[in-house]
């Protein structure tokens, strides 16, 4: 018999469920087993006269053991679950479960050396449908507008972008690196004539952070495309980019989002606001008090990426906000500059947290040549500038770690919104 998932089943038909065990009561004369898959739970109601085989199988239940159940569905107005139960005719235990060792309420790090047991709760099921959406839909609109998707090296022959932050491991009889970031290879894709490409793939950084944001691996959304005419075009593509993705979410998932998470998805409105990052210092001091140093002016402090949550909502009415106008010293060298030095690119911060670092890239040769010697990496990228030397169009691009997203999205730990986290202490199960 065909399997049915219970969300599909329906009084008067006769089914084959398969699930595990959510909870048992058993009483004198009936017991009641509550069977959960991935669409729902359903009550089963085991009468001890009519089917006593059966009555005796259900007091070797366990919770969260593994059973498949084929038997009648009944409506039943005084039962919570639906209204409906089934009336089973045969129970098997596929998979017995032993003491479970997580209870409700265990500290995340306990959650998630138990991670397989943590996933099964509605709540947590719910984050990673959530984020399969977010996905969809990013990848959904970009395949509608002439992107290519590909899949680059995670393995690489040179620390990429910076000689630090990245993890070194034996290859052969040299040594390779974990990459940091597509970023190389999607401007190989422009140099190619790709025009437009996206990935879906992990990014490795080699970072002791402890915050709630940050991991050594997690999954990246990275962008690019040719023929831009300025930076703003890649920020334009990028809002639209998001309210299609938040839209779907909210539509598929935003009732439910509300019910468990207790938060709202809100479908930003375009475009985003945009303020540089003079002008936004000088509205934290004003507004909040907030005094940067003079070292720090050129880039955006995590206690400035903070309170633009506030800032963006009092002054714009909209939770994200573009800032640009970053030192180059603050900037990666593949970053174009302005007639005064200033690098073509943005940060956008999303709920008080940076989400992206989008930029238009520098395609011409000795320009990039000249300003990756300045950060003293001549050698280091000399592969990599040579995508460069017989032709590439103006191009730009932008990178999201969808983990982040999810995080910011549901308003939890960047631990609870990756399937298997990964920071330096964690490198289990």
């Amino acid at each position: 018999m065909t399997r049915k998932y219970i969300s599909e089943i329906k009084p008067g038909e006769y089914v084959k469920i398969q699930g595990y065990v959510d909870a048992v009561r058993i009483k004198r004369a009936i017991s009641f087993v509550v069977v959960q898959d991935i669409t729902g739970k359903v009550q089963l109601t085991v009468c001890h006269d009519d089917v006593p085989e059966l009555a005796k199988k259900v007091r070797e239940i366990t919770v969260q053991s593994v059973v498949t159940v084929e038997g009648k569905v009944e409506a039943n107005e005084s039962v919570k679950l639906g209204g409906i139960e089934i009336i089973p005719a045969s129970l098997i235990i596929e998979s017995a479960a032993g003491p479970l060792p997580l209870q409700s309420g265990a500290h995340i790090d306990t959650r998630l050396d138990y991670r397989w047991l943590d996933l099964r709760e509605e709540r947590n099921r719910l984050i990673f449908e959530v984020q399969t959406e977010l996905v969809r839909a990013m990848r959904d609109y970009l395949l509608g507008r002439r992107f290519i998707e590909i899949h680059t090296p995670k393995l690489i022959g040179a620390a990429s972008e910076s000689g630090s932050e990245v993890f070194g491991l034996k290859y052969f009889d040299g040594k390779a690196y974990l990459s940091q970031s597509p970023q190389f290879y999607k401007q190989m894709a422009m140099a190619a004539g790709f025009e437009r490409v996206f990935e879906v793939g992990p990014v490795f950084r080699a970072e002791k952070s402890y915050t709630s944001k940050h991991a050594t691996e997690f999954t990246g959304f990275d962008i690019e495309m040719s023929y831009i005419e300025s930076f703003h075009d890649v920020m334009r593509l990028e809002e639209e980019l998001l309210k299609a993705a938040l839209e779907s979410v909210k539509s598929l998932y935003g009732d439910r989002i509300k019910a468990l998470f207790g938060t709202d998805v809100i479908a930003p409105q375009t475009p985003f606001p945009i303020i540089s990052l003079d002008s936004l210092y000088a509205e934290l001091e004003r507004r909040y008090g907030y005094r940067i140093i003079e070292q720090d002016r050129g880039d955006l402090t995590t206690e400035a990426e903070q309170l633009c949550k506030a800032f963006a909502m009092e002054k714009y009415g909209h939770e994200f906000l573009f800032v640009t106008g970053f030192s180059a010293n603050k900037r990666a060298f593949y970053h174009m500059r302005d007639e005064n030095g200033v690098p073509l690119g943005y940060d956008l911060i999303w709920r008080g947290v940076e989400i992206t670092t989008g930029a238009q890239r520098e395609h011409r040769y000795e320009r990039l040549k000249r300003q990756a010697e300045e950060k003293g990496l001549g050698e280091d990228v000399k592969f990599y500038l040579e995508f460069f030397r017989y032709g590439c169009p103006p191009h730009g691009g932008f990178g999201l770690g969808v983990d982040r997203l999810t995080m910011l999205l549901l308003g939890i730990n960047i631990k609870e919104a990756m399937f298997l986290f990964r920071g330096p202490n964690r490198l289990t199960p």
